[in-house]
């Protein structure tokens, strides 16, 4: 007899079957200990996780015990070999497609694919079947579990916000409006939504609906949290008002230069050695987790000439697979540097503006946030002009993209953090001389200080820079002068091969 097939349904009402047949779930801590394992499926759970998960921080002494118990019942229900015990808690087996929140998932990143590459219509049919995936609300008495849930209806108006999109610019606003109605019902606060609706009503011939649209939305967010309506909103409203012809048009126009991935790191510094620990520490800190709900950023910090960039270069080059929606680089020394030059100029000519230490603020980072957004695909004359609208723009082009940002070289926090993407898909690698505390204490960076090179790691850098020939003595005067810096140990070893004496003879 083969084993048992499961199908867990958590998108609604928490259901199982067993072999098609419907399992009989009623206990509210069963349900939550197991809502708790489904979501967490093939990983180990804590004890202390799923106390939590059924109690909501006012659990009983007898906690610990009652989990055992509740466990015990469900392994009677499901069957031997679903939940194992495995320190510090339990862990439940299943197949990833046996869960619809799994599936939901999948469905969502395989859409995603589609649309990059321009296949709109089927990026719509598959978040259509995603979407279908939803029976009712999940968990909905189970109080341990609300960031859980708010992070699956999360996930949810997000994939339903991209298929209205996709369907508007499929030339199918007629139909979405009924949907984009309930919508904003559901989430007024929600921008994007309420920008969906207008283009939609616009499209339709609905002019004046769609300009009653943003006023009642002005109303509204005046009203309940006392904000304008944000840049976006506010552009599509003029544009409205102005009759502009593109908005009629669905931005077909971009599919060639839109669906170019940005690919903008350089080439690595080559050979590479040593930092594995390094390297596992940026693996653990920069994983795609789809549970974390801000950017990651790892600092990369330590003397000019200890390996930062090329430690960062080696990393996003390894790693290019977990950012699908590309890879942005920026060169952060130049980008000081035209500041520098911005302001010797302003001096003289009495523009400019350098602040108590000497620093200006010049063009340099509206030249990168430019390049950026070129990259996401904004057509240059679509680029705004002021700084704070481009840094919106920006952040809304990198809201819902799985992007790698490598800003090298950072001078101080502030330059940085104009250049922090808005995903939570997005990661992101600074490299700076400066421990950049203010970044790590405001925004939770990870940080990573480098070290020269142990000895044995220089003396293998060595090794593979230095041709044989050159001699054991030079390459170990090399490895004990450079004193670990790779950088002097790659400069070091470009003059000693200058210095070999030529061949002679031909051929």
């Amino acid at each position: 007899m083969g084993q048992p097939s499961f199908e867990f349904r958590v998108l609604g009402p928490l259901t199982v079957l067993k072999d098609g047949a419907e399992l009989p779930m009623s206990a509210n801590r069963e349900l939550a200990i197991l809502a708790c394992l489904l979501l967490n499926a093939n990983r180990v759970m804590s004890v202390e996780r799923l106390i939590e998960a059924v109690w909501a921080g006012s659990a009983p002494r007898s906690a610990w015990r009652q989990v055992a118990i509740c466990v015990s019942r469900l392994r009677r229900t499901l069957g031997a070999g679903v939940i194992e015990t495995s320190s510090p808690g339990y862990l439940l087996r299943a197949a990833p497609d046996s869960i619809d929140w799994v599936r939901f998932k999948a469905l969502v990143a395989q859409a995603r694919g589609h649309a990059a590459s321009g296949l709109r219509e089927q990026a719509v049919q598959v978040l259509r079947e995603a979407l279908a995936l939803w029976q009712g609300n999940p968990f909905e008495d189970i109080r341990g579990l609300r960031y859980d849930v708010a992070r699956m209806a999360e996930s949810r108006l997000e994939a339903l916000e991209t298929c209205l999109e996709l369907e508007i610019e499929l030339g199918r606003h007629h139909q979405v409006i009924p949907e984009l109605l309930a919508l904003v019902a559901e989430s007024p606060f929600r921008e994007r939504v309420r920008a969906q609706l207008m283009l939609a009503q616009y499209r339709a011939g609905r002019r004046a609906e769609a300009l009653r649209t943003y006023q009642e939305t002005r109303r509204y967010l005046l009203d309940q949290i006392g904000l304008e309506p944000g840049p976006a909103l506010r552009r599509l409203h003029e544009q409205i008002l102005r009759d502009e012809s593109a908005l009629m048009r669905p931005p077909a126009h971009r599919s060639v230069p839109g669906q170019v991935v940005p690919c903008q790191l350089p080439p690595q510094v080559l050979p590479f050695v040593g930092r594995e620990e390094e390297l596992a520490a940026m693996n653990a800190a920069l994983r795609p987790d789809p549970e974390v709900a801000v950017p990651g950023v790892t600092v990369l910090s330590g003397p000019a000439g200890v390996g930062k960039s090329t430690l960062a270069l080696r990393w996003a080059h390894s790693r290019i697979d977990w950012f699908p929606d590309g890879q942005l680089y920026a060169d952060m020394a130049e980008l000081t540097a035209a500041d520098g030059a911005h302001g010797a100029v302003g001096a003289a000519g009495g523009g400019g503006r350098a602040d108590g230490g000497g620093r200006v603020d010049g063009g340099g980072l509206d030249a990168v946030l430019d390049r950026f957004l070129r990259a996401l695909g904004v057509a240059g004359a679509d680029i705004p002009a002021g700084r704070a609208e481009k840094l919106a723009l920006y952040r809304s082009c990198t809201a819902r993209r799985r992007l790698l940002v490598v800003l090298d070289g950072v001078r101080d926090g502030d330059q940085a953090r104009a250049l922090l993407p808005g995903g939570a898909g997005c990661r992101v690698v600074i490299t700076s001389t400066d421990p950049l505390d203010d970044l790590v204490a405001r925004q939770g960076a990870h940080r990573e200080f480098l070290r020269p090179l142990p000895e044995a790691e220089a003396r293998e850098l060595a090794d593979l820079l230095v041709d044989t020939a050159v001699g054991a003595q030079a390459v170990s005067d090399l490895v004990a002068t450079s004193c670990g810096s790779p950088l002097s140990l790659r400069l070091g070893a470009a003059r000693l091969q200058s210095r070999r004496p030529a061949r002679t003879g031909y051929g």
